[in-house]
């Protein structure tokens, strides 16, 4: 019996080596056609004017959302190419293919009208080759034009969100040519093959294939659909055929199911094992057309009460959101940008990613596939929805093209469909009027359409549905009890003062929805790398303040085993061109910065999550820092200095000198490291393992008498109304923090911190400052301000003086992000007149200085000052008030000779 089943075996593979050994060259063709495109702002026109070259993926908008002028352009863009086209397609049937463009598009061939698609984030094809016309066996010439609108639609989600809707063609188009006979290429843009795994365990797993046959050619044909899965050495595990007669115009369902797999190789994110299918239309021994899709066997389950559980086992999904834009390039990112972040997030020891808020390029879910990152997508329903059937209607697409076109990825596990849909409810609508309890049934109705097209479309995953932190609200509109998962985005001592509230929810939500899974799907606090607080507060922005939020979260999300795993917004900062903050235009909750270079909670979640052994000194970016000294007769700052690690403790040295062995707790050892001046030597080790860490930190320290002979005054750099330290790489320029005066050293006299109303804001403002990238020095002042001194020694300096109005300017409306729903304390009422007087070791050089004279609102001004210190008196900066307060933002003094 073996010898017999030894000799079928080897019969088919010969067979199969011969069919695969079969010239390809009538199979579908698939090319890109990302060059020698022409883009212009506007209408298409038959004139050269305007019209510029450029390349895909391509966006009209990454440039405009970071200027100082609100608002980005979203209107009308056109494209347009030639193609040349193979005289031997005229046989074939050609498609073209667009990946992603935002978000309703026109597409002409030769001036006729190819097809339309609304929605910026799923791929769309249309047939072309009705338009192409053939001369013999020359190529033929084609001209595509593109229209595209990124523009507010009411009927297109999203409707507002806190990402930015950039325009263009902004992912890869592809050209497509198949035979007459070949899987349905109309099927939603997707390959119109679809793999599944109906059953599997670590004994058996079925795979089943399936998919529509279509027949465009002029005659009945005959023809064998084949599937066959292949392992990851490409040998052959499994087969299965089907004969179809397809009559002319003719398309056909197939569905294949193979033979069991027995003891499968199982797919986890520690072996992200893979098998493929090989689906082939054949015509007697000739492929007609060929499919490959990436299988893994696995299975999984959601427990309310346990968590998350793949393959029979618990796994605590840990991760983080993504959105698709990077610096100077926004959304139109190569291929490899994309696959390079979720490679980011697998050497941070991330298993999980939440493709936030849309479908993203379809690099991403393949790189999941095999790096072994699990996955959940959704369509940008985001914020609010609009009551109107077109809204639904295109909501109910979205989701099906969602799922048709990234169903065949083992990665995702997680179709979610909502996210905080309830932020904002329509103008003079409330929970509790009859208006708001009708829009909120309208929500629940849009969500049971959603969530019961997508339990039809693919049974095999979980659907999920995302909710901002009002239980209350969401159990009213009667979203929690529609999707198997809820999401909760929750930002307690961030957007609301309590970090305690975010246990405090867990476990409610535990009481009141005993049998609804969670996943934490946003947490995060903004995080400016160049700001770093010595006591951080809530919203001061600093990195200390985002470390401290990430522990308490992350413990206290391990601490709950029904908590099936979460995911911290944000991978990267994002675009958001109408946030203002520290960083205007810019969401910096995040892990890495903007051009993907981690931050300390990067290294924090990599101490938790890296099996090997892990140890990162902390804030590598901030290798420039200054302060001032201990004491009197101090050479020497103390700073704290975090390591992060997996190993029990740390031993730390500052230039060859030990500064002792600490304690790693929950992840992270901590030192008060005395920096000297110039440069610091830090490494770090872990006793008893052959690993370490090093860093080169200049420190620039500011001598507590600034006439010390021994620590000669250079230069001062000083924020007032701040608590902080900035630092400035570009510059090579650290400012510190201010202080009161004290004889001999530096610092204000009298005033108080500006602060807005309300508590959210520890001090300064949250507004975009124009005219400079210095915002966060321009938000903070000290006001009332009385005179400022600095006792240095006899000779020539600059002082250069900076000013930003920060009252009298005009309010912004509530942003959109302020997840704890407080109103927007972004301007006050102007003050009845401001004047005031400076006057510098006695002269006045800025008098009158006023809102009618340079302190225009939100907007950076400077000055710059020679001036001498002569008779030991140092330098004196007198403030005259003529009406309401003077003030100060930013000091800098630098000594000339």
């Amino acid at each position: 019996m073996s010898k017999l089943l030894f000799s079928w075996s080897r019969r088919l593979q010969l067979g199969l080596l011969l069919l695969l050994a079969v010239p390809a060259s009538a199979q579908r063709l698939v090319q890109s056609i990302s060059s020698d495109w022409l883009f212009r702002k506007g209408e298409a026109t038959t004139s050269s004017d305007g019209w510029e070259k450029v390349s895909l993926p391509h966006t009209w908008n990454a440039t405009d959302v970071l200027d100082d002028e609100p608002g980005y352009y979203r209107g009308v863009g056109s494209y347009k190419k030639t193609l040349t086209v193979p005289a031997d397609w005229q046989r074939r049937r050609v498609f073209l293919r667009f990946e992603g463009a935002n978000q309703e598009a026109e597409v002409y061939v030769n001036g006729q009208l190819a097809g339309r698609h609304v929605g910026g984030y799923t791929a769309f094809s249309f047939p072309i080759s009705k338009f192409l016309t053939f001369s013999g066996t020359k190529p033929t010439k084609a001209e595509v034009v593109v229209k595209l609108t990124n523009r507010y639609n009411p009927d297109i989600p999203p409707l507002t969100a806190d990402f930015t809707f950039y325009g263009g063609l902004y992912r890869d188009v592809y050209l497509v040519a198949a035979e007459p006979v070949h899987f349905d290429l109309s099927n939603h843009a997707s390959d119109g093959v679809f793999t599944t795994t109906p059953t599997v365990s670590a004994t058996a797993a079925a795979v089943v294939v399936a998919g529509t046959l279509t027949n465009e050619a002029a005659t009945t044909r005959r023809v064998t659909v084949q599937t066959q899965l292949l392992d990851r050495a490409g040998q052959l595990v499994a087969r299965q055929q089907t004969r179809l007669n397809l009559k002319a115009g003719q398309a056909q369902a197939f569905r294949l199911a193979l033979p069991s797999v027995r003891q499968p190789h199982l797919w986890t994110p520690d072996d992200p094992y893979l098998y493929r299918t090989v689906t082939q239309v054949l015509e007697g021994n000739t492929p007609l057309d060929e499919v490959s899709s990436p299988v893994g066997l696995r299975w999984f389950r959601f427990d309310a009460a346990t968590g998350f559980f793949l393959n029979g086992q618990p796994l605590k999904l840990i991760g983080t959101n993504r959105h698709q834009d990077y610096p100077g390039l926004g959304n139109a990112l190569p291929t490899a940008l994309a696959e390079r972040d979720v490679q980011l997030l697998k050497q941070m020891g991330g298993n999980f990613l939440r493709v936030s808020h849309y479908p993203h390029d379809p690099a991403v879910l393949a790189a999941c596939d095999r790096l072994g990152i699990l996955a959940s997508v959704e369509i940008p329903i985001v914020n609010a929805i609009t009551d109107s059937e077109a809204f639904f209607q295109n909501c109910r697409i979205m989701q099906t093209e969602m799922i048709r076109q990234n169903g065949n990825h083992p990665s995702v596990i997680i179709w979610a469909y909502m996210n905080e849909v309830l932020l904002r409810l329509p103008a003079g609508i409330k929970r509790d009027n009859e208006p708001g309890r009708a829009y909120l049934r309208r929500v629940a109705t849009l969500a049971r359409q959603l969530d019961s097209l997508t339990r039809h479309e693919d049974p095999a995953r979980a659907t999920m549905l995302v909710c901002h932190g009002d239980l209350n609200l969401y159990q009213q509109a009667g979203l929690t009890a529609i999707p198997q998962v809820i999401g909760w985005n929750l930002y307690p001592g961030w957007y609301s003062p309590d970090l305690q509230g975010f246990p405090d929810f867990l476990d409610r939500h535990r009481k009141e929805l005993p049998d609804k899974p969670l996943l934490v799907t946003e947490y995060g606090a903004d995080c400016d790398v160049r700001l770093h607080a010595a006591v951080p507060k809530r919203f001061d922005k600093s990195m200390e303040y985002a470390n401290r939020y990430h522990e308490f979260y992350l413990k206290a999300i391990l601490d709950r085993p029904f908590v099936a795993g979460c995911a911290v917004w944000n991978l990267a900062e994002f675009n958001s061109e109408t946030r203002q903050e520290a960083v205007p235009h810019i969401n910096n909750k995040s892990l890495l910065t903007g051009d993907r270079q981690p931050k300390d909670t990067y290294w924090f979640y990599q101490a938790h999550l890296l099996r090997t052994p892990v140890l990162r000194i902390g804030s590598r970016a901030w290798t420039l820092r200054a302060g001032p000294a201990a004491g009197p007769d101090s050479l020497y700052c103390r700073q704290l200095v975090e390591v992060y690690t997996n190993q029990p403790t740390v031993r730390l040295q500052l230039n060859g000198r030990d500064l002792g062995t600490k304690p790693a707790v929950f992840g992270v050892a901590r030192f008060m490291v005395p920096f000297g001046n110039g440069l610091n030597q830090l490494r770090a080790q872990a006793p008893g393992q052959a690993i370490e860490d090093q860093t080169d930190i200049e420190f620039q320290l500011l001598p507590p008498r600034l006439a010390s002979a021994d620590q000669p005054f250079t230069e001062f750099n000083v924020s007032l109304g701040d608590e902080r330290t900035f630092t400035d790489d570009r510059l090579h320029q650290v400012w510190v923090p201010e202080q009161p005066y004290t004889p001999g050293s530096w610092g204000y006299v009298g005033g108080h911190v500006y602060k807005l109303p309300g508590d959210r804001l520890p001090y300064g403002s949250d507004r975009d400052i124009l005219g400079t990238d210095y915002d966060a020095i321009y938000e903070t002042q000290r006001q009332g301000l009385k005179q400022f001194r600095l006792d240095v020694p006899d000779g020539q300096y600059e002082v250069t003086l900076h000013f930003a109005e920060l009252e009298a300017v005009p309010a912004t409306e509530q942003l959109a992000y302020n997840l704890a729903g407080e109103k927007a304390e972004s301007g006050s009422a102007a003050p009845a007149a401001r004047s005031f007087t400076v006057l510098l070791n006695g002269q006045p050089i800025l008098p009158n200085l006023s809102t009618d004279a340079y302190l225009r609102p939100l907007q950076a001004a400077s000055f710059k000052v020679p001036v001498t210190a002569s008779g030991g008196k140092g330098i004196i900066i007198d403030f005259t008030a003529q009406a309401g307060e003077a003030f100060l933002n930013g000091l800098q003094v630098k000594r000339s000779y």
